[in-house]
């Protein structure tokens, strides 16, 4: 049901007091939703760990430990089986990708933060019967209910984030998700070195056990922020969003800062159910796919943006190093520690991430995004050439980690987080919820074909690609590049309202350069005395006990 009608809101047709000054407590408030990165990146730092113990392999494969002096036909084939590496690593992205897309349901009908916290418990069922395996079938069924936890917080954090920050800083907060996702990898990576060795059940269950920290730190402490605001306007819960807004920017219900932004959001998402209006469940997913390919604000187009943004952001190929790096390094032959190898080039990702807090601010995401993918595939290009030509002498091996090095620094501090912040900047409020939980879905996706496909490309018993698969991996970027030139928008400093007018008013090329000149409240119409008008306020009420 709709919450309690307001009897009038302020608002502005001046496009600078449209949002409240930023406060740290405001500040603080948003980012802490980011810590559920650590879920993501935790979960792929310890899997690619826990594959190459000697315990855990002897356990899932029944092969015996090989001793010192052991030959080197031995060592190379005491791996896990190509079919099930590629079973373990990616059953938990095929739960995040059904995660990820009924998240976008629930978040419409219970809320963003209700959803988060199902999301956690979920994910603690199935860490906890991981933990408790001893074969493969409880381990992959845990995995696999894991995955739809991480579904559920993945695609949903983002929505939360975007919706609350600031926005002259929700570029650098959703950054921090990415920022998240580095420091998760980077505790799995210290787990697995400090575990690496037990030749007990240890050796996997403590890494995998300490992530139902993670999910009690995030669903304990989101349940003491306040809903999105955009949320209760969706609903029709006006006063609710009023005092959910009041808490995010720290200042009263009455203050004209707050008023005038809950009016632009209401005025929007008005105007959004004129273009598309409401209708049956089935319909508001169709709505998702509705418009002009040709038109950059049409529907259709966004989804479109958003599910290939993160299909691209996968294509990197970054993943590979942190689910198979461990192997990787491995069968290059001439590393005498690969775990430590990894965890350097995890301590480079986490480094590296923070860069674009300040970056994806300064100079945006579409720049970023663009050089990003260009430093990439260079990097690639030149790791697969100096690998396939020189790839057994220790001097051209070290050439390469740095230059994978490199281009882990090109990826953290521009695709890493710059995808996941577009993708909750791009869509409308009435398909918003749904947009992201396609897009992350995509990701998962397209993270699940990767984590199939790749042992059986790099496998010594399978394609034994070695180095040459960074041909693979840079030709993508290549793609990335040209996309990322043609395609994606500028959405630097605008509110998520503006961003609707910026992309029914020019296209991506020339989106920098554009500024907004009105608002939706002084478009929608303003009473004489400054206030929204009141038939605007009763019908999204009206209309909002429609999901």
């Amino acid at each position: 049901m709709p919450g309690r009608t307001l009897a009038e809101v302020s608002a502005t047709s001046d496009v600078e007091r449209i949002e409240a000054p930023i406060t740290w407590k405001a500040y603080l408030m948003c980012a802490f939703a980011a810590f559920g990165g650590i879920y993501f990146g935790y979960d792929s730092g310890y899997i690619n760990g826990v594959k190459g113990m000697d315990y855990f392999i002897r356990q899932q494969t029944g092969k015996p430990i090989p001793l010192p002096g052991a030959s080197e036909e031995e060592t190379a084939n005491f791996v896990l089986e190509s079919w099930r590496d590629s079973l373990i690593t990616s059953i938990l992205s095929a739960g995040t990708f059904f995660g990820a897309i009924i998240a976008g349901d629930l978040a419409d009908f219970i809320g963003r933060r209700l959803t988060i916290i199902v999301g956690c418990v979920v994910f603690l069922i199935g860490v906890i019967l991981q933990t408790a395996s001893t074969g493969l079938g409880l381990l992959v069924a845990g995995r696999l209910i894991a995955g739809f936890g991480v579904g559920f917080v993945s695609a949903i954090i983002i929505l939360y984030m975007s919706e609350c920050s600031p926005k002259k800083i929700r570029g650098a907060i959703v950054s921090g998700y990415q920022f998240a996702i580095t420091i998760g990898l980077l505790l799995a990576n210290c787990v697995n070195y400090a575990t690496q060795d037990r030749l007990d059940t240890g050796s996997y269950r403590i890494p995998i056990a300490i992530q139902m920290l993670w999910a009690l730190i995030l669903g304990g402490g989101i349940a003491f922020l306040p809903d999105s605001p955009r949320y209760f306007v969706k609903r029709g819960k006006l006063d609710k969003a009023a005092q959910s807004l009041a808490r995010l920017r720290s200042q009263p219900v009455g203050s004209d800062y707050v008023q005038h932004e809950l009016a632009e959001i209401v005025a929007n998402h008005e105007y959004e159910l004129q273009v598309v209006p409401q209708g049956s469940y089935w319909s508001s997913w169709a709505n998702c796919f509705k418009g002009s390919l040709w038109k950059p604000s049409s529907n259709l187009r966004r989804t479109i943006l958003g599910t290939s943004m993160q299909m691209m952001q996968q294509w990197t190929g970054v993943n590979f190093i942190f689910y198979f790096g461990t192997t990787f390094f491995e069968q290059l032959g001439t590393i005498n520690d690969p775990f430590l190898i990894s965890l350097i080039t995890t301590l480079v990702n986490v480094c590296s991430t923070p860069i674009s807090f300040w970056t994806i601010e300064r100079f945006g995401r579409r720049p970023l995004l663009i050089w990003g993918a260009l430093g990439m595939l260079i990097c690639e290009f030149l790791v697969a050439i100096m690998g396939t030509a020189d790839g057994d002498n220790p001097a051209t091996v070290k050439a390469m980690i740095a230059f994978i090095c490199i281009y882990i620094f090109f990826f953290a501090s521009t695709w890493g987080p710059g995808a996941w912040v577009v993708i909750g900047e791009i869509f409308p409020l009435p398909i918003r919820s749904r947009g992201v939980g396609l897009s992350t879905s995509s990701n998962w996706l397209w993270n699940c074909i990767i984590t199939v496909i790749t042992p059986y490309l790099v496998g010594p018993d399978k394609g034994n690609l070695k180095a040459k698969v960074f041909f693979l991996w840079g030709s993508l970027c290549t793609a990335c590049f040209v996309y990322a030139y043609l395609l994606v928008p500028e959405t630097k400093g605008l509110s998520l309202e503006q961003v609707d007018k910026m992309l029914e008013e020019t296209t991506p090329r020339n989106s920098s350069r554009w500024v907004p000149h009105t608002t939706f409240a002084a478009e929608a119409g303003m009473t004489e005395k400054g206030t929204l008008a009141p038939e605007i306020l009763e019908d999204v009420e009206r209309k909002g006990s429609v999901v």
